[in-house]
Order: structure tokens, then sequence, then C-alpha cells
């Protein structure tokens, strides 16, 4: 038990960057008070002393504002943070190393005494503030549910749900080889985007498409288009504690839509440059010449 309590205010010192001693966690915090209040109930629960168990378990939420089932079972430095109206289920189970924030609900959709009403969180499951994770399903290891998410189907390991109904957004490793053609492939757009005037290699007539796949999955699914260049952002997800359970690097996907639409607006203009240049080499003069696209000024404006 003892232990159990050590692991808990470690885990609180290390997740929240507000805490700044033990005493504070152990005086202050009242998800770490509500664990421990449910450690008991929950001993008691198991030994079959049903009413007792009840009966601290509604202590526990008189002085904390966070329900704990006591049959819920909840494993080893699990952080809920701030805590005020989190509600867990009976049959709910919670893995180690997770993070709730407040107003969380691990509730059923069904009445059925006896039956697995309440969700399962795997080891390393972050659950942003507001979120409902409604349903006996399991949310595998190192998922992240989104902040106000209403989540009623199972989570894959790694992955991120977000919005109402949740939609789910896979967790993709990049490799090293993969990261780096993709940086070589950006690169070429980015400094026709910055410097329209530079000498560039020559435009072939097959090389104007444009394809809007990439576009259309970042509005279906909200994942991250591959070879996109956007400002201050990366493609790449981690598993790890990310506060409030999105990681500001997955980015919205209408963000990512219109940094897609800038770059592309500004590979256009980085041709029509070097086109009227081709043609006053020529011995024409083109009127009318605007100044180039600015694209790293309109992506941060977008990112702001």
């Amino acid at each position: 038990m003892l232990n159990k309590l050590r692991e808990n205010i470690a885990c609180i010192l290390e997740r929240d960057p507000a805490a700044r001693s033990k005493l504070e966690v152990i005086t202050c915090y009242p998800g770490l008070h509500a664990i421990v209040v449910h450690g008991i109930a929950h001993r008691l629960w198991v030994a079959q002393w049903f009413w007792l168990g009840r009966f601290i378990s509604h202590l526990g939420r008189i002085l904390t504002g966070i329900e704990i089932h006591p049959g819920a079972t909840i494993g080893r430095r699990v952080f809920i943070d701030h805590g005020f109206g989190v509600v867990i289920g009976e049959t709910a189970e919670i893995g180690d190393d997770c993070t709730i924030y407040q107003g969380v609900t691990l509730g059923g959709t069904r009445l059925y005494k006896g039956a697995k009403r309440h969700p399962t969180l795997g080891k390393g499951v972050v659950v942003g503030a507001g979120a409902q994770v409604l349903g006996g399903f399991t949310v595998g290891d190192g998922a992240r549910i989104g902040s106000n998410a209403v989540v009623v189907k199972p989570v894959p390991a790694g992955a991120t749900a977000v919005g109402n109904p949740a939609r789910l957004i896979e967790a993709k490793q990049d490799s090293p080889e993969a990261t780096a053609a993709n940086a070589q492939a950006a690169e070429p757009q980015v400094a026709h985007a910055t410097a329209p005037q530079s000498t560039a290699t020559p435009l072939s007539p097959c090389d104007t498409g444009w394809d809007a796949a990439p576009l259309k999955a970042l509005l279906d699914k909200g994942a991250p288009a591959s070879g996109s260049v956007t400002s201050g952002q990366s493609t790449n997800d981690s598993a790890g504690f990310t506060a409030y359970a999105v990681d500001p690097g997955a980015g919205d996907p209408l963000v990512k839509v219109l940094h897609e639409l800038i770059n592309h607006a500004a590979a256009q203009d980085a041709r029509i440059a070097q086109l009227c240049q081709t043609i006053e080499a020529m011995g024409s003069q083109v009127k009318g010449q605007t100044a180039p696209l600015d694209a790293q000024r309109l992506n941060k404006l977008v990112d702001e």
C-alpha cells in the first residue's frame, strides 16, 4: 500500500508541472486522495463488504468530487488530474500509468447486472478533459482520448480518438529512411516558395498536375498527408504522455488543408515567376508581375 502511494506521488510530480513538493501533492491533490480512498473501498468490496465499501467510496466522493465505484479496478501510477466530475463505473478497468483529466466519464450503455458494462483502459492511456468513454470495450495501450470526445467503440493501441462521435487518428511512426526521403522531397518546394527568383530546374510539360487525394484524406480522416510541408508541425505521433490527450503536433485537419493549399499556391507562383523569367530572357517583356507569395509567413499566420 505504501509503495503504491509513493509511486502515485512520484508520478504526479513527474507529470504535473504545477506540483512543487511531496507535501503539496499529499495534502492538496484530490486525485491522489480519491485513489487512496478507492484502494480501501475496493479491498472491502472484494471481501464482499459491499455496503461498507460503497459508503467509504461515497465519503471519498464528498471529499474529492471524484466518483469511483469500489468495484472498479485501478492499476499503479494512475494520475487523476484536477479530477472534479470524474465518474468511473463498477466494471471499469484502468491500466498502469494512465492519466485522466477532469469531467471524464468511464460509463456504460447497458443496464444488465453482472455484465461488462464499462470500458477497459490499457497501459499509458490519456483521457482528456470532458471525454466520455461509454461501453464495455477496450482502449488499447498508449491510446489517447481527446478532450470532449465521445467514444463508444474500441480504440486501437497508440491511436488517438477525437470528436463527437469520436473518429480515430492512427499513430504512425515513420522510419528514419522515410523521414529523410520526405525531407529531401520537401526541400525544393520550400526553396521555390521562399525564393522564386533563384535558379530552378526546367519545367516539364507533365509536371503541372496536383494530386488532391492528400487533402481529401485530411478532411475524411484527420490524418496527416504524406509528404506535406507544414510550419512547425510533425507527422510523427508520440504514444507518450501528452497533456489533455491531444498532441499539438497532430494539428487540426482544416489547418493542415490550409497549409497544403498555401504550399501549392506558392509552388504555382514560383512556376509562373520562372516562366516570366524565361519569356523575358527571350526578349519579351511581361507586364503586371506581382510580388512572390511568402508561404512561410502565411503558414505562420495560419498556425497562430
